[in-house]
């Protein structure tokens, strides 16, 4: 666990650096953090040139947007493999809505990202490094029914409007909303200790 600490610790300095502008900082976190991002950048879309484009779109969103980083709300590696998840699941949306065929399975893949935030197992090789917070709220999405857990995602972590997650799933804005609301309600109540 401490070099997990000294780790996180190392990336949120070159983080604050990049934030400043500091080219060499932004070396050193691409350095340490490519390979990892990559991996799960194919994992996601299978193909190794659309997972490169992804790396190098979310290394320009990380330059651009580090100075948002929020310590107390993700780790590092986190943050960045949110980023590269977003950037990997706009790709899959543009290859649907141009016609191409580009398969997820939806319910394995957010296994896989449960897992990943619960695992404590050091060395596995895709493994998120997250903080305690970040388990304890995989913890607690878990627990959310499928639908709701996906229109919380969709709103989220893609970014969509309220409106946007009602016509990806094909359900009523007034629902979605309904969902959202309440999946955040259980979140908070489950994050805090209460009964959910």
């Amino acid at each position: 666990m401490a070099t997990d600490e000294r780790t996180n610790t190392q990336l949120r300095a070159w983080l604050a650096g990049t934030a400043r502008g500091d080219a060499a900082a932004f070396r050193f976190l691409y350095d340490a953090t490519s390979a990892k991002l990559f991996a799960f950048a194919l994992r996601i879309l299978h193909k190794r040139e659309l997972a490169e484009d992804v790396l190098q779109e979310s290394f320009v969103s990380i330059w651009n947007n580090a100075s948002g980083y929020q310590d107390s709300l993700a780790a590092p590696m986190t943050w960045m493999s949110t980023i590269v998840r977003n950037k990997s699941f706009d790709v899959l949306r543009r290859l649907q809505a141009a016609g191409a065929t580009a398969e997820i399975d939806a319910d394995a893949f957010d296994k896989d990202v449960m897992d990943a935030m619960e695992s404590g197992e050091p060395g596995q090789p895709e493994r998120l490094q997250l903080g305690e917070d970040a388990r304890a709220l995989a913890r607690c999405l878990a627990r959310l029914e499928g639908l709701h857990r996906q229109a919380i995602a969709l709103a989220f972590y893609h970014d969509l409007s309220h409106s946007e997650v009602a016509q990806q799933l094909r359900l009523p804005i007034g629902t979605v909303k309904t969902w959202i609301r309440r999946g955040l309600e259980r979140l908070r109540k489950c994050l805090s200790g209460e009964a959910a």
